[in-house]
């Protein structure tokens, strides 16, 4: 019921990590390690939106920039679907770890194919956490969308190795508590352009 087509303008230049944040990189950053399921080139997880803020902050200032962040819900779809509008950009199989083939754990960042743009794991693996508040989508077509002004919960996108093929789309979205954390939430980063 909340994924009622629409038309989305994207203008501001953005790009996108081509996996998901992976452990090493999590504790290269933080120090420590949240994840339930170990493994360096596993993508981080048990990470709440809140604990992502605080990662992207003291990335940004590893570098001395301010430009890496979340990628707002629209940004995240536009990636995924790499020009597509079907369900997936690819086979199931051949492109998501989900509840059919990944034993119910994560995998390796980048072992299933990318899509036409270079993207890995945009489906299956680790649900990813965008910046937007959760809401209902706009009536009409929009331009640069973000969401909502507050909320209670923050967006995921994209399915996770624990969930049926059924959430494991391009389209399906979903809400969580920013402050929660779950063995089946993880992230990529973003990084604005202009």
């Amino acid at each position: 019921a909340d994924e009622k087509p629409h038309t989305v303008t994207l203008t501001k230049p953005f790009e996108l990590m081509t996996t998901p944040v992976t452990q090493a990189m999590w504790e290269f950053v933080m120090g420590g390690n949240p994840s339930h399921f170990k493994g360096p080139d596993l993508p981080v997880e048990r990470v709440s939106w809140n604990d992502v803020q605080e990662f992207i902050g003291k990335f940004n200032g590893m570098l001395g920039v301010t430009s890496f962040r979340l990628p707002t819900e629209a940004e995240w779809e536009y990636a995924c679907r790499a020009g597509t509008t079907s369900a997936r950009y690819g086979s199931l199989e051949d492109v998501a770890w989900y509840t059919g083939n990944s034993g119910s754990g994560t995998h390796p960042v980048g072992q299933k194919q990318p899509n036409a743009w270079g993207f890995y794991d945009m489906l299956g693996n680790v649900w990813e956490w965008c910046q937007d508040w959760y809401g209902s989508y706009p009536d009409g077509d929009t331009i640069d969308p973000k969401g909502p002004s507050s909320g209670s919960r923050r967006v995921y996108r994209g399915g996770s190795c624990y969930f049926v093929a059924g959430f494991v789309r391009a389209a399906s979205r979903y809400g969580y508590v920013p402050g929660d954390r779950g063995i089946h939430l993880g992230f990529r980063l973003a990084r604005s352009l202009s």
